[in-house]
């Protein structure tokens, strides 16, 4: 599926190019700030595992996680791994794309009826803000002082819970790693036309700052360009990796992956040669009107714990003294800048613009939600 480019947008364009990269600047430095505290900062968590779980258990044994992603029952490992290490407990992880439940959260709470007690959420400018609002429940886990100070807040809002970076995935039946596209000028090799799938940048705002990256380095004509190479467009990164796997389409940048040697795998995840690369904390909070507070907070110590983490970590961790997967070297060695993202995630007015003018050169984006979730409330009553 293509889009032509409106003659008249050009001009527009390419006189946005210069105006839209300072402002990226701004943002990186003042949006960084942290709100005043509003929340109470709590002592590290020093009761055990077993400990918390007796306590949920006692609360009624339930929990409600709200977690961004973008293909149905993402998160259905998590849930069994939770429910083998905790018996009796029962967990529900709806994925969905976080601006759905960033906005769906909000309904709740001005509706005077909270379902979740969890959100692990992509969208990083929503953690400052509840905090400043009081919504969130500060909590700081038993290992709270392993998670590197950049990924969490000071007084135990919220915390990262992982690394997640979208890079390059080609497909090894279809391409080799010599010939496999890396930096984005590689997309535009003739040779590719037809054989791409991108996540629309205007639908999910990592991938937009992976766009706003590419026009800041390469202009607004490289777009064009792109557009001229038949790219098939879809909502969603997971499903753009899956069709890159499936051998739908030879490659993709709008996906993550795994740095972990999967023998036999149909693609493969590796990072660009020059280019920067899009990197973030996906960052979880308990929020304060949470009905199951004790679940939560066995929850968020779980996730935290080295063992959960390891065997989570398919990328990099937010713990310091976890390594990253596979033989990578600690993200700090690499060119990508995870607290930079969270500085645009913050600039909501410049994303609005952002996000129309993608949307004016690719075409709006069309397909069903790729979670198949709707409505204010997921739980089935």
């Amino acid at each position: 599926m293509t889009a032509q480019t409106p003659p008249s947008l050009t001009d527009r364009r390419k006189a946005l190019t210069g105006l839209l990269a300072a402002p990226l600047l701004l943002a990186a430095g003042t949006a960084a700030a942290d709100p005043t505290p509003l929340v109470p900062s709590p002592d590290v968590e020093k009761r055990s595992l077993d400990d918390i779980h007796k306590a949920a258990m006692a609360e009624g044994g339930k929990l409600v996680v709200y977690a961004g992603g973008d293909i149905p029952n993402a998160y259905a490992g998590i849930e069994r791994a939770f429910m083998a290490r905790f018996p009796g407990m029962s967990i529900r992880m709806f994925a969905d794309l976080s601006k759905y439940h960033d906005a769906r959260i909000d309904l709740q709470l001005a509706r005077g009826r909270l379902e979740a007690d969890v959100a692990v959420l992509q969208t990083l400018h929503d953690f400052d803000r509840w905090k400043a609002q009081g919504q969130l429940l500060a909590y700081k886990p038993a290992d709270w002082n392993a998670i590197q100070a950049e990924y969490k807040d000071p007084d135990g809002a919220y915390a990262g819970i992982g690394i997640i970076a979208f890079s390059n995935s080609y497909n090894t039946a279809m391409l080799t790693e010599a010939n496999a596209p890396r930096d984005a000028i590689d997309y535009l090799d003739p040779s590719l036309k037809g054989r791409l799938v991108l996540t629309y940048p205007h639908d999910d705002d990592a991938v937009l700052y992976q766009f706003d990256r590419i026009v800041h380095a390469h202009g607004w004509d490289y777009l064009d360009k792109l557009m001229a190479q038949d790219v098939l467009w879809i909502r969603g990164t997971v499903p753009a990796r899956l069709a890159v796997a499936e051998g739908k389409r030879a490659a993709t940048f709008t996906a993550s992956g795994t740095f972990a040697n999967v023998p036999n795998a149909p693609s493969r995840f590796i990072l660009p040669r020059n280019d920067v690369f899009q990197s973030w904390a996906q960052t979880a909070a308990i929020l304060k009107e949470a009905a199951h507070k004790e679940a939560a907070k066995l929850f968020i110590s779980w996730m935290a714990a080295r063992d959960t983490t390891v065997g989570r970590t398919g990328q990099w961790s937010v713990r310091r003294d976890v390594p990253a997967a596979g033989d990578m070297k600690p993200l700090g060695d690499y060119n990508t800048s995870p607290t930079r993202f969270k500085a645009f995630m913050k600039d909501r007015e410049r994303i609005e613009i952002l996000k129309t003018q993608f949307e004016h050169v690719i075409g709006p984006a069309t397909g069903p939600n790729p979670t198949g979730l709707k409505g204010v409330y997921l739980v089935q009553p």
